[in-house]
């Protein structure tokens, strides 16, 4: 946003954090899951907490992981917050009155007044393969929703991998793919650098 308009990274963006609220610790057959009361009910469980991103400052800009470091914290506390199982109820009851549609409805409206999205999996931790071929990696994309820029990030085998969809003719891929792997490598150098002065005190 910064290369882009110095009076656009001044701008309030707000982005919509997707939670999966699925209590599911083991693998379950599908007949299980279907049963009525079943402890872990078929279908997708998730909440969405809308994080305000922080103000890109001189001082952030100079330490970029402090920008990371308050967004997490906010995340953190957001989710601790009672907002997350507000959500979950109020879609519940939504579903129970109105009907799936309702829920739908009221989804989709969320998401298309947030700036961005971003969702993450945890992965495999071990290699798989599908129908004996070997996976070397995965990606996975929210697909379909109305925002205009969607961030989904996986991990599998101990490697991360980040996936952006944006809106066609929104972004510049090739400045956002630069802006990205400068952000990354600022990162790495703030933290080798603590790394440095640890090791030497």
């Amino acid at each position: 946003m910064q290369e882009m308009s110095k009076e656009s990274s001044k701008a309030q963006s707000t982005a919509l954090v997707l939670l999966n609220t699925r209590v599911l610790r083991s693998y379950k057959p599908v007949k299980d899951m279907v049963e009525p009361n079943a402890k872990t009910p078929w279908g997708n469980h998730f909440a969405f907490l809308h994080v305000t991103i922080p103000p890109l400052t001189d001082a952030s800009s100079s330490n970029p992981l402090e920008l990371v470091f308050r967004a997490q914290q906010i995340i953190n506390d957001k989710k601790s917050s009672l907002a997350v199982y507000l959500t979950g109820q109020l879609l519940e009851i939504l579903k129970k009155f109105r009907g799936p549609e309702a829920v739908a409805k009221y989804i989709h409206g969320t998401l298309k007044n947030s700036s961005m999205g971003i969702t993450n999996l945890i992965g495999p931790k071990e290699k798989m393969s599908l129908a004996n071929h070997p996976v070397k990696g995965l990606y996975f994309m929210v697909v379909g929703a109305p925002q205009s820029i969607c961030i989904a990030i996986v991990s599998y085998t101990g490697v991360l991998r980040v996936a952006v969809g944006a809106e066609k003719g929104f972004i510049d891929a090739k400045r956002l793919k630069s802006c990205i792997e400068k952000a990354f490598q600022m990162m790495l150098e703030v933290v080798c650098q603590k790394i440095d002065q640890q090791s030497t005190e």
